[in-house]
């Protein structure tokens, strides 16, 4: 992937005013009240960082939560934290490896014989791989996960959202995407020299097209609305996979000075799934924002 030099100072200068922000702390908070009771919300990977926080913020607003995660225990560990502190929180885990096909149909299958509509779908999960990896059915790890599988469980669960009188999906993306260049001819990396940093912004990329798309193809008149977030650069785990352990404290202490809080981070994750200003929107993408521009 060769970058211009425009394009490059773009990124880079966008990346500077972002973490500049950061540094300050003026972030924008959703400030919608609304309430959410008797609603039912998925969300993928909600067992720690930006995923908890907006599990945790929409089950104060009284909605019943399922969170998907591959490891059952850290999701307990994470339902029982939010429970400390939200003691009616209606929140339960489900089994969901989204680097696997079967598994996702099986989370979709359960939602379906158990419930009958979504309401909230939010697509949190994300993977980022420093070496080439492949998922059990052959897809390159990275962009198997992070938009594979989010595509195939929005597709699997969209009978239930449209059951909802009025559902929206949330795929949380990041302004990475614009350097994101899908090589349709080689999707699982094995002709060229892989790059792990490359692979996610082409499945960031990947989830703004389907985010798009199934805007595009669901109609002005469909009573499901899609959005793509950037929550913004966030101290997440998203490097875990990616980084040596030196790296790892490296990346640990730049963020710790310039990174985002997960709560921070969630707002825009929070913001789509509940404002009532977006009813009717539909295919966008929204960024988290210095908050003297909102």
């Amino acid at each position: 992937m060769n970058l211009t030099v425009g394009e490059k100072l773009s990124i880079a200068g966008k990346s500077i005013s972002e973490l500049s922000q950061n540094v300050i702390g003026w972030r924008y908070r959703c400030k919608s009240n609304k309430r959410l009771d008797g609603q039912l919300v998925v969300i993928t990977g909600a067992n720690t960082g930006i995923g908890k926080e907006t599990a945790r913020d929409l089950a104060k607003r009284g909605a019943k939560i399922i969170i998907g995660c591959r490891d059952e225990s850290k999701a307990n560990e994470a339902i029982n934290d939010i429970k400390h502190k939200i003691p009616l929180a209606d929140i339960i885990a489900m089994k969901l490896d989204l680097s696997s096909l079967k598994s996702i149909r099986k989370f979709a299958e359960t939602l379906a014989n158990n419930y009958h509509s979504i309401d909230i779908l939010i697509n949190n999960a994300g993977v980022g791989m420093q070496e080439h990896k492949l998922t059990d059915d052959g897809f390159e790890m990275t962009f198997g996960t992070n938009h594979l599988g989010h595509f195939l469980l929005t597709l699997l669960l969209l009978p239930l959202l449209q059951k909802a009188p009025k559902a929206r999906v949330v795929n949380v993306s990041s302004y990475l995407y614009t350097v994101g260049t899908i090589n349709f001819d080689d999707i699982n990396g094995f002709n060229n020299q892989y790059n792990g940093s490359y692979a996610y912004c082409d499945s960031k990329l990947a989830n703004n097209l389907f985010t798009w798309e199934l805007a595009k193809r669901l109609g002005p008149d469909s009573t499901v609305t899609t959005y793509a977030v950037h929550p913004g650069s966030v101290r997440t785990e998203i490097h875990r996979n990616r980084t040596s352990n030196i790296q790892r404290k490296l990346i640990g202490l730049f963020g710790l000075i310039f990174f985002i809080s997960a709560k921070s981070g969630a707002q825009t994750s929070i913001y789509c799934a509940v404002d009532e200003r977006l009813d009717n929107e539909t295919g966008g993408y929204y960024e988290l924002v210095f908050f003297f521009n909102i």
